[in-house]
């Protein structure tokens, strides 16, 4: 067969590539065709996200496809709740906001005077976070009516950045269960909660499955660039989802990390698990390929570590990650401890600062130097993991015997070997480029390629950098997991 060319772009909160995927038939070998940065912008006290630069980093991943021997079709992940509003003349109301602004503080607490929790969560299976879509839609209509008014389509970001190269609105089904406003069940926008919240219905486009065909090119964007027609997939749009479909297991149950900026800890179901006990634990339903349910929950992961590098970089001392993880590997285990998920370390700044005052308050050892602050974030999130782990474990009845743990944080053997350690369980950490494969995949099912998502992970399976790690010092890291519940727990 003639090879099959397909391009993934994946945006993440920082960075964002253009990764061609060639298709022999067998294998598929990866293709660093672009990368970028992805910067956001804040004017006027409001983070935004530099959404026209990033649709022109596509189009320049789009040419040097091209020079590349071409495309047959592409894809477009991004991370998930964020939004763009298009007005009736198809151009943006404003600038789409970062999740990471403010305008959403007190949001959840607001939401109540609207719709009862319980029932908001019954009907929607989501995670309780001020970041969601629906909080940041309802601060928009308490305080900018007019930014609605003047809306005809509310579109995801990879939405958004599939309008502008196709010209068609649509809700793929992975992203559009980030929001908080879709019915898990029903698999369709809640009317209930919209019209609760007071949201124009109207707003709120088609939502289509996973691997659905988008349509072509623009005419007008393929001579501007000089392309052939190709086709847009609207692959799972949200990131998660992609990786999940490039998880390496043969088993019907498991349990995998997709690690990255957010490190994203659950399991692949059925049908939404919705109960008293989720609602307490505050597990999220999201939509994945193929109708199935992503149950998980959404921890702070790399977060901690970036913002932490960026503000040494600041500072004026510059470390590579690698060599951050090298100087953690060294320091003593088990100084102090932080709740990743604390709300202080949500906001971009200063968090090494926030991680000495955190260990402060909570009277234990403050680190002093960069590499006690890694080390502490690490340990931290291996224990976040354990929580998580118990609480999936809870709710689904069910006893996991392996961790897949896929992306980019693969990459880090220390934090992957205390995941094994902390949680009792083998790693099985592998592929780093989790979202890409799973992007690619779902093009090649789209286009017939590939018959389903089990040819897809065993093809994934063949990948050459997955390692496992088996746990190792039980009894210390038992002893260790107490003391950071007395810290994080009370």
């Amino acid at each position: 067969m003639a090879d099959k060319n397909v391009l993934a772009f994946d945006y993440g909160a920082s960075s964002g590539r253009a990764i061609k995927g060639i298709y022999d038939g067998n294998r598929i070998t990866l293709k660093e065709m672009h990368r970028f940065s992805n910067d956001p912008v804040t004017i006027n006290g409001t983070m935004y996200w530099d959404t026209l630069r990033l649709f022109h980093e596509l189009k320049q991943g789009l040419v040097k496809a091209k020079l590349d021997g071409g495309l047959d079709s592409l894809g477009i992940d991004t991370w998930g709740v964020d939004f763009g509003l298009i007005d009736k003349c198809g151009s943006l109301v404003g600038n789409p906001v970062h999740y990471r602004d403010a305008r959403t503080a007190g949001m959840i607490e607001k939401s109540g005077d609207f719709i009862d929790k319980n029932e908001f969560y019954d009907i929607t299976g989501n995670q309780f976070m001020e970041l969601n879509t629906a909080f940041q839609l309802l601060s928009l209509k308490l305080d900018r009516p007019d930014l609605l008014e003047r809306t005809e389509t509310m579109l995801l970001t990879p939405d958004l950045l599939g309008y502008f190269l196709t010209g068609i609105k649509r809700a793929e089904y992975s992203i559009a269960s980030t929001t908080q406003l879709m019915d898990a069940r029903g698999h369709c926008w809640s009317d209930k909660v919209i019209n609760a919240l007071g949201l124009p219905k109207r707003i709120f486009p088609e939502i289509i499955p996973s691997g659905t065909k988008l349509g072509p090119i623009l005419p007008e964007i393929t001579k501007e660039l000089g392309l052939d027609s190709a086709d847009v997939i609207a692959i799972c749009g949200h990131d998660t989802q992609d990786a999940l479909v490039s998880v390496p297991a043969s088993e019907k149950d498991f349990i995998f990390i997709s690690c990255g900026t957010w490190s994203l800890f659950g399991t692949e179901l059925d049908a939404p698990i919705i109960n008293d006990e989720s609602y307490k634990l505050n597990v999220t339903n999201e939509g994945g390929f193929g109708g199935k349910t992503s149950f998980l929950k959404n921890i702070i992961g790399l977060w901690l570590i970036q913002e932490s590098r960026r503000q040494w970089i600041r500072e004026g001392r510059e470390y590579g990650f690698g060599e951050l993880e090298k100087m953690a590997q060294n320091e003593k285990p088990f100084r102090c401890f932080i709740d990743p998920d604390a709300p202080e370390f949500v906001p971009a700044g200063n968090i090494p600062e926030r991680i000495r005052e955190y260990c402060r308050r909570t009277g234990q050892a403050v680190p002093e130097n960069e590499a006690q602050i890694v080390r502490c974030i690490d340990e931290s999130l291996a224990f976040k993991y354990r929580d998580s782990l118990a609480e999936i474990e809870v709710c689904t009845g069910k006893d996991y015997h392996t961790i897949y743990l896929v992306g980019g944080g693969t990459q880090s053997g220390l934090l992957c070997a205390m995941t094994a350690n902390a949680c009792h369980k083998r790693v099985s950490a592998g592929p780093v480029e989790a979202t890409v494969y799973g992007n690619l995949v779902l093009q090649l099912i789209s286009s017939g390629e590939l018959g389903s998502i089990e040819e897809a992970r065993e093809l994934i399976r063949k990948s050459p950098d997955i390692k496992i790690y088996e746990p190792e010092n039980e009894t210390a890291w038992e002893d260790a997991y107490h003391r950071y519940l007395e810290v994080t727990k009370g």
